[in-house]
């Protein structure tokens, strides 16, 4: 009987107002119905007209300052100009709002002390309210007043309402908990964002010949090969076994290419003229924009194309020399296959490249990202620790991260995202990450958002039209050990739109049809995810604000397949877990041949004799024991979602000495008398399983010899016994023997002996080929 989770690690159902207690079978009530409603108080600043001269010159640098008790926004401010257009939003959050009149003040920058021109006062109590899809409230002129109520030159134009986290201006304005962040790159890094990532596709480069090449050493066969290189991807044939000026491969090089296609293929053949030197022959450049795409497995045609020579004269590059030299080749991209980004186990999309191709939709996933509790200091910040968090999403190509939430420990961001869903038997990931770009973009010398965890919930476990709510652990591995560094409340539904296409696509293949046809090797596609992870992070880092890439790689698991005694040990125990229904049955069946329970064992038999004498029933009576097994467990049906298990991942018991060789570098940091320790520990790991491989050879091995007379006595032996089986059973009605084998599997044990039976013993006689090995 295995103990209960620890109660800290576990997860627990939840029951949040959502959608202001309007969450109800109807999922038109509200677009954020999986969210906590959080009031705001919204000031849209437009434009003021006829501002007052207050320089030397009679121009103004006015801006505009929004304060509402102790909290204050400003506008950028303009130099000379009176008529300034801002079109900037302030967002005020109604739990902190502590004074009862809101003041717009428009001021006029000065060196020494900026100019007061005027202001506009709104009582807090007479503010609208506007809930969407209620149209944005029209902004209307105001004329400005002095600090006595008397009216001034000047008027502004704004909007003011309360509203919620579903108001449109929402994700772009300023909000209230940003008082404490400087510059517009901190606040840009701030905001809510949806990216999406680039389009990925693979790049077949068939390398066929190359015709009439000149090499500089006439007395020599050449030694030449293929360099291909896309970006910082770099491949290269094998070296052609017709040494000659007219050299053949008929090779495949696979690459990742992503639109828009910036960077074309560089194609080099090159000579080997020493064991450490080549000198190239010829180059081409080819811009991916022109290369066929390709759906299905039809042949593309294949090109000439020419090559050209870079000739240097003193230092300096001169006009390329054309002449004979050609390359034969058939490029194609291809939009059949589905290009992996992700770990495998862990697929939030599978569908190929080409659009075309794409089935329609199966559903729809919504996710409100409510809120975390306690959240663990990631920073020190004047002398105190400080955690400004956010979250990231990622579901097929699109990634959502919410706002960050600035220095809580329980941040509030209720915040709903939406997905279309292709495929019930995919993951989404939910990162929770500590934001370190909050003072000016990179000037903190090249900090990293720190990981606080993540979450992740495969779709085909959830019930359709359910929300699911509930706090989940988030939990790190740290070479010290497994720590929980808070927990993350989600909102979760998956709307199915056809329940018939749903278990359609429980009989179709998982990856694109091309990954069977044309299957690419293990070696390929772990290079070539390598390679797409590095342009998806590559291009989200580019994003404004970024998705940096330390983020993108924990969210696609990089680094996963690297050596971890600890993930071994799960995976081993995992596989002990799987075989432990055949044990037991196993068990089961030895308690039965033995009459351990007499009334059983009598039962079995009757139930044996009714299957040999009716055997047509055989398989509706197992096919019917499974459905009654099945009906019964619907019972104890899992009723929440999965989630990471300490005990499953040997997180909670590995030794500190396996966690340090985790989190070691590749290749490795550590002192030399730590690796050679760790090396012996390996190679007395890897003697095991060497033996346990070597045993399973030779139980394959005997049955081979049975055969093959390399023991004529033993070989003469199984003969002669195939041949009386043979006859023995062609006399004999087949009932009959199966019976008397039944009866004899199945003898009291007063008719037993404790020594092994005579086949086994035979067989453990036979010779295997262990005799042979070095």
């Amino acid at each position: 009987m295995q103990r209960p989770p620890p109660e800290d690690f576990s997860l627990k159902e939840t029951n949040p107002h959502l959608g202001g207690g309007k969450i109800t079978g109807d999922k038109l009530t509200s677009t954020y119905d999986l969210v906590e409603q959080m009031q705001y108080l919204y000031v849209r600043v437009v434009k003021a007209k006829d501002l007052p001269g207050k320089d030397v010159t009679g121009s103004c640098d006015p801006y505009v300052e929004v304060k509402l008790g102790n909290y204050k926004g400003t506008t950028p401010h303009f130099e000379k100009k009176p008529n300034p257009e801002w079109n900037r939003v302030f967002a005020f959050s109604k739990d902190r709002i502590q004074s009862s009149v809101l003041e717009v003040t428009v001021k006029d920058k000065d060196f020494v002390k900026d100019d007061f021109m005027g202001r506009v006062l709104f009582d807090m109590n007479e503010i609208p309210k506007r809930v969407p899809p209620d149209s944005p409230l029209a902004p209307q002129w105001y004329r400005l007043e002095d600090r006595n109520g008397v009216k001034v030159k000047g008027e502004l134009m704004l909007a003011v309402w309360m509203g919620t986290q579903a108001d449109e201006a929402f994700p772009e304005a300023w909000h209230s908990d940003a008082a404490a962040v400087s510059g517009a790159d901190g606040l840009a890094n701030m905001r809510s964002k949806v990216y999406l990532s680039p389009k990925l596709w693979y790049l077949r480069v068939n390398v066929i010949e190359a015709q009439d090449l000149i090499p500089t050493d006439k007395g020599r066969y050449p030694e030449v090969f293929v360099k291909a290189t896309l970006g910082n991807q770099a491949l290269r044939t094998r070296i052609s076994q017709n040494r000659g000026i007219n050299p053949m491969w008929n090779e495949d090089l696979m690459f990742v290419a992503s639109e828009p296609f910036d960077e074309p293929l560089i194609l080099s053949v090159e000579d080997r003229v020493a064991p450490n030197k080549e000198e190239v022959l010829g180059r081409c450049g080819i811009p991916l924009q022109y290369v066929d795409r390709r759906l299905d497995h039809k042949p593309v045609n294949t090109r000439w194309f020419n090559l050209e020579k870079h000739v240097i004269i003193d230092g300096e590059k001169k006009k390329d020399i054309k002449f004979a030299s050609r390359i034969h080749m058939r490029i194609c991209l291809e939009g059949g296959y589905h290009v992996l980004d992700e770990s495998t186990h862990y697929s939030s999309d599978l569908r190929p490249t080409a659009k075309q191709l794409w089935k329609t939709s199966i559903g729809v996933l919504e996710v409100g990202i409510l809120n975390a509790q306690g959240l663990m200091p990631m920073k020190t910040k004047d002398g105190r620790g400080t955690t400004d968090a956010y979250c990231v999403a990622k579901y097929g190509q699109k990634w959502v991260r919410t706002r960050t939430i600035i220095d809580s420990f329980t941040p509030k961001w209720n915040e709903q995202y939406t997905w279309e869903v292709s495929d019930p038997c995919t993951v989404i990931t939910i990162g929770v990450f500590d934001n370190c770009h909050l003072q000016g973009g990179d000037k903190g010398g090249g900090a990293k958002d720190s990981r606080i965890g993540k979450v992740r919930i495969r779709l085909s476990t959830l019930e359709t039209d359910r929300v699911y709510t509930h706090s989940y652990p988030l939990l790190v591995l740290h070479p010290n050990g497994v720590k929980k560094m808070g927990e993350i409340h989600l909102a979760v539904r998956f709307t199915c739109s056809s329940l018939l296409n749903m278990m359609h696509m429980y009989s179709q293949p998982l990856l694109p049809k091309m990954h069977y046809i044309h299957p690419l090797t293990v070696s390929q596609l772990d290079s070539l995810r390598h390679q797409a992870t590095q342009i998806v992070s590559m291009r989200l880092s580019r994003a404004e604000p970024p998705l940096r890439k330390e983020v993108v790689e924990f969210m696609l698991d990089v680094g996963s397949h690297m050596w971890s005694m600890r993930r071994s040990k799960a995976n081993f125990f995992r596989i002990m877990g799987v075989l432990s229904g055949l044990i037991a049955v196993g068990k089961w069946f030895d308690q039965i041949c033995n009459w351990k329970n007499p009334i059983t064992t009598v039962l079995i038999h009757i139930l044996f004799i009714i299957l040999v004498m009716y055997p047509e029933l055989i398989l509706p009576t197992i096919f019917l024991y499974l459905f009654l097994i099945g009906v019964w467990y619907y019972r104890w049906r899992p009723r929440h979602p999965p989630h990471m298990d300490t005990r499953l991942s040997h997180a909670d018991s590995a030794h500190p000495d396996e966690l340090d060789e985790e989190f070691d570098t590749f290749p490795t940091s550590r002192p030399t008398d730590i690796v050679r320790m760790r090396y012996d520990r390996l190679r007395s790991i890897a003697g095991r399983i060497q033996t346990v491989v070597g045993d399973l050879a030779t139980q394959g091995e005997r049955l081979q010899s049975l055969l093959s007379w390399r023991d004529p006595r033993a070989t003469a032996l199984f003969v002669l016994f195939c041949l009386i089986a043979a006859i023995v059973l062609y006399v004999t009605p087949f009932q009959v023997v199966a019976l008397l084998t039944g009866f004899y599997v199945l003898r009291h044990p007063r008719f037993r002996h404790k020594l092994p039976a005579v086949p086994l013993n035979f067989f453990r006689r036979l010779p295997a080929r262990t005799d042979c090995m070095l």
